[in-house]
């Protein structure tokens, strides 16, 4: 097996004067999937260019171990030290990465940025480096599920949707297979677009995305519809969730009567048009009280519901408990004064 495994046609790239060096800071309860691809990448394309083009180590907040969403448990190379200017930080997030994020590792992510180091976040640590103000007016992206959450919450950010999003020496990627995206990016930039797709192909990864592609499928593939109408009016409904479109107007928009338009929905989503848009309502709502310290009040006017009386009455109907329950059987995160 080591004669098989041996036995490629090497990528011919220029050896560096030192390899470039990645410091994945594994924050609790990180994805795996996002930082094995990652590191994964980096040794084949030390493999395939049989030349050391990369190494890398892993940091944490106490230099021990760190346990990711799945239960396994890593060794940490070492604490949150201080790193040459050359390295690049990797920041991996996962799952309450606002706990996560506490005032250690923001205080040693604005040190290590204004001492010019490359910072990366990897799935939901696009959150720590905001809250580390390393994003302020730049573009980057995060996991789908997180987006609203860290809209509220950011303003400062030019959030779009794409699977990474590289803006000067911030990096950011939106989790799950993102992160292979971008760091074939990488390594092309660094050796080659050869290099790159030989990487990609040990992978068995034959569709490399660009920052233009986006993170979710198509809404006619999400809802399992191919109809043009009703998939811009999702659209539409999407794009104005603090405030809704009457169905009306919806119909109107795609060239359709308001019976029309309700027939479609029922048809093919076996729903009124208004219990859909509800349902996205209360589902940005769920996102909102789960991951952020928003009042229910501003919960509620965030996602389009005129009072909180409304709000809760909606909630319960559709999840069976009440937006304060809801919130309190997730427990008060504790969130550091930055």
């Amino acid at each position: 097996m080591d004669d098989l495994e041996n036995e490629v046609q090497l990528i011919d790239v220029d050896a560096p004067a030192k390899p470039r060096r990645f410091i994945f800071v594994l924050l609790d309860r990180f994805t795996m999937l996002s930082f094995a691809s990652s590191v994964e990448c980096l040794r084949i394309a030390n493999r395939m260019s049989g030349k050391k083009l990369y190494e890398w180590g892993l940091a944490g907040d106490g230099g021990e171990t760190v346990t990711c969403s799945n239960g396994a448990e890593f060794k940490l190379d070492m604490d949150l030290a201080e790193l040459n200017r050359d390295d690049v930080v990797m920041v991996c997030g996962g799952l309450d990465v606002q706990s996560a994020t506490n005032r250690r590792v923001v205080n040693w992510l604005r040190r290590e940025a204004r001492r010019g180091v490359t910072v990366g976040g990897l799935c939901t640590a696009a959150h720590a480096l905001a809250k580390a103000g390393l994003l302020d007016g730049k573009r980057a992206t995060i996991h789908w599920e997180n987006q609203d959450s860290f809209a509220e919450e950011f303003e400062e950010v030019l959030l779009t949707k794409s699977v990474f999003v590289v803006d000067g020496n911030r990096l950011t990627a939106a989790g799950g297979t993102a992160a292979l995206d971008l760091m074939l990016k990488i390594i092309a930039d660094d050796h080659g677009e050869e290099l790159a797709n030989a990487v990609a192909d040990q992978i068995i990864y034959s569709s490399i995305r660009t920052d233009q592609d986006t993170q979710r499928l198509s809404i006619p593939t999400r809802i399992g519809v191919r109809h043009p109408k009703l998939s811009r009016v999702i659209q539409m409904m999407e794009k104005n969730i603090e405030e809704p479109i009457s169905p009306a107007i919806l119909a109107k928009d795609v060239g359709m009567s308001t019976r029309q338009l309700e027939r479609l929905f029922r048809r093919y989503l076996a729903r009124s048009p208004k219990r859909y848009y509800m349902e996205l309502r209360l589902q940005k709502a769920r996102n909102l009280l789960m991951q952020t310290d928003m009042s229910v009040i501003n919960v509620a006017l965030a996602c389009g519901f005129a009072s909180p009386s409304h709000f809760s009455k909606c909630y319960r109907a559709h999840y069976e408990t009440t937006p304060y329950r809801e919130r309190g059987s997730h427990g008060t995160r504790e969130r550091s004064e930055m």
